[in-house]
Protein backbone atom coordinates (compact mmCIF):
# COMPACT_ATOMS: atom_id res chain seq x y z
CA UNK A 1 0.00 0.00 0.00
CA UNK A 2 1.75 2.94 -1.51
CA UNK A 3 0.22 6.54 -1.16
CA UNK A 4 1.48 10.06 -2.19
CA UNK A 5 -0.07 12.70 0.03
CA UNK A 6 1.40 16.55 0.13
CA UNK A 7 0.81 18.94 3.36
CA UNK A 8 2.52 21.83 4.57
CA UNK A 9 3.57 22.44 1.28
CA UNK A 10 5.69 19.39 1.42
CA UNK A 11 5.15 16.28 -1.20
CA UNK A 12 5.61 12.88 0.64
CA UNK A 13 5.54 9.34 -0.24
CA UNK A 14 4.43 6.67 2.03
CA UNK A 15 5.51 3.16 1.47
CA UNK A 16 6.11 0.09 3.32
CA UNK A 17 9.83 -1.91 3.86
CA UNK A 18 9.99 -5.17 2.38
CA UNK A 19 12.52 -7.73 4.54
CA UNK A 20 15.32 -6.35 1.78
CA UNK A 21 14.82 -2.65 2.45
CA UNK A 22 15.34 -2.73 6.78
CA UNK A 23 18.42 -1.22 6.57
CA UNK A 24 17.33 2.14 4.74
CA UNK A 25 15.13 2.97 8.41
CA UNK A 26 17.91 2.53 10.70
CA UNK A 27 18.96 6.05 10.72
CA UNK A 28 15.46 6.61 11.32
CA UNK A 29 15.21 4.65 14.31
CA UNK A 30 18.72 5.29 15.78
CA UNK A 31 16.51 8.76 16.63
CA UNK A 32 13.85 6.68 18.61
CA UNK A 33 16.22 3.94 19.60
CA UNK A 34 19.68 5.37 20.18
CA UNK A 35 21.17 2.40 21.68
CA UNK A 36 20.90 0.36 17.94
CA UNK A 37 24.36 1.52 16.94
CA UNK A 38 24.79 -1.36 14.25
CA UNK A 39 23.09 -1.12 10.80
CA UNK A 40 23.66 -5.13 10.87
CA UNK A 41 22.47 -5.63 13.97
CA UNK A 42 19.45 -3.08 13.68
CA UNK A 43 18.46 -5.81 10.35
CA UNK A 44 18.88 -8.77 12.42
CA UNK A 45 16.89 -7.69 15.11
CA UNK A 46 13.57 -6.82 13.07
CA UNK A 47 14.01 -9.95 10.60
CA UNK A 48 13.51 -11.51 14.41
CA UNK A 49 10.26 -9.27 14.87
CA UNK A 50 9.24 -9.73 11.03
CA UNK A 51 8.85 -13.11 11.75
CA UNK A 52 6.29 -12.47 14.58
CA UNK A 53 4.42 -9.72 12.33
CA UNK A 54 6.06 -6.54 12.79
CA UNK A 55 6.14 -4.59 9.40
CA UNK A 56 7.67 -0.96 8.45
CA UNK A 57 5.86 1.79 6.73
CA UNK A 58 7.92 4.58 6.24
CA UNK A 59 7.65 8.65 4.74
CA UNK A 60 9.79 9.83 2.13
CA UNK A 61 10.23 13.85 1.90
CA UNK A 62 10.13 15.14 -1.74
CA UNK A 63 13.83 14.81 -2.02
CA UNK A 64 12.80 10.82 -1.68
CA UNK A 65 15.00 10.85 1.62
CA UNK A 66 13.42 8.59 4.19
CA UNK A 67 12.45 10.98 6.84
CA UNK A 68 9.92 8.86 9.80
CA UNK A 69 8.60 5.60 10.32
CA UNK A 70 5.92 3.29 12.16
CA UNK A 71 6.99 -0.04 12.75
CA UNK A 72 3.73 -2.13 14.35
CA UNK A 73 2.18 -5.19 14.57
CA UNK A 74 -1.66 -7.08 14.27
CA UNK A 75 -2.11 -8.38 17.55
CA UNK A 76 -4.89 -10.14 18.91
CA UNK A 77 -5.69 -9.69 22.99
CA UNK A 78 -8.83 -10.24 25.25
CA UNK A 79 -8.38 -6.47 26.47
CA UNK A 80 -8.82 -5.02 23.10
CA UNK A 81 -9.47 -7.50 20.29
CA UNK A 82 -7.77 -7.47 16.96
CA UNK A 83 -5.94 -4.18 16.81
CA UNK A 84 -2.83 -2.78 15.64
CA UNK A 85 0.07 -2.21 17.90
CA UNK A 86 2.96 0.38 17.36
CA UNK A 87 6.26 -0.13 18.23
CA UNK A 88 8.32 2.48 16.97
CA UNK A 89 6.81 6.37 15.39
CA UNK A 90 9.93 7.89 14.79
CA UNK A 91 10.92 11.14 12.52
CA UNK A 92 14.21 12.74 11.74
CA UNK A 93 14.55 15.97 13.82
CA UNK A 94 15.18 18.11 10.34
CA UNK A 95 11.32 16.39 9.25
CA UNK A 96 9.66 17.38 12.10
CA UNK A 97 6.43 19.38 12.43
CA UNK A 98 6.14 18.55 8.46
CA UNK A 99 3.42 16.25 9.13
CA UNK A 100 5.31 12.85 8.11
CA UNK A 101 4.21 11.69 11.24
CA UNK A 102 0.63 12.02 11.13
CA UNK A 103 0.68 10.61 7.31
CA UNK A 104 2.24 7.92 8.84
CA UNK A 105 -0.46 7.40 11.63
CA UNK A 106 -3.32 7.78 9.48
CA UNK A 107 -1.98 5.50 6.99
CA UNK A 108 -1.41 2.83 10.21
CA UNK A 109 -5.31 3.89 11.12
CA UNK A 110 -6.39 2.89 7.21
CA UNK A 111 -4.79 -0.32 7.52
CA UNK A 112 -6.04 -1.33 10.50
CA UNK A 113 -9.54 -0.98 9.15
CA UNK A 114 -8.34 -2.85 6.28
CA UNK A 115 -7.46 -5.63 8.44
CA UNK A 116 -10.88 -5.57 10.50
CA UNK A 117 -8.79 -4.34 13.57
CA UNK A 118 -10.90 -2.60 16.49
CA UNK A 119 -8.48 0.01 17.26
CA UNK A 120 -4.60 1.14 17.27
CA UNK A 121 -2.27 1.26 20.26
CA UNK A 122 0.75 2.35 21.33
CA UNK A 123 2.82 3.13 24.34
CA UNK A 124 5.18 6.47 24.34
CA UNK A 125 7.82 7.90 26.92
CA UNK A 126 6.06 10.00 29.45
CA UNK A 127 8.40 12.81 28.78
CA UNK A 128 8.07 12.53 24.94
CA UNK A 129 5.43 15.71 25.18
CA UNK A 130 5.60 16.55 21.56
CA UNK A 131 4.32 12.82 20.28
CA UNK A 132 2.12 13.01 23.04
CA UNK A 133 0.50 16.76 22.04
CA UNK A 134 0.34 14.77 17.99
CA UNK A 135 -1.48 11.15 19.53
CA UNK A 136 -4.20 12.91 21.45
CA UNK A 137 -4.34 15.32 18.27
CA UNK A 138 -4.89 12.27 16.22
CA UNK A 139 -7.23 10.68 18.04
CA UNK A 140 -5.97 8.58 20.53
CA UNK A 141 -6.89 8.73 24.08
CA UNK A 142 -5.05 7.75 27.33
CA UNK A 143 -6.61 4.72 28.77
CA UNK A 144 -4.31 3.48 31.19
CA UNK A 145 -1.04 2.94 32.73
CA UNK A 146 1.82 0.93 31.33
CA UNK A 147 4.23 -0.62 33.96
CA UNK A 148 7.36 -2.74 33.10
CA UNK A 149 9.76 -4.48 35.53
CA UNK A 150 13.19 -5.09 34.50
CA UNK A 151 14.57 -8.76 35.92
Amino acid sequence: MTTSTTAHATARTIAELDAGETAQAFEVMRELRPHLTDVDEFVELVRGQRREGYRLVVSYDETGRLVSLAGFRHLNSLYAGSHLYIDDLSTLPSARGKGHAGALLRWVDEEARRLGCAGVHLDSGTARHDAHRLYLASGFVIPAFHFAKSL
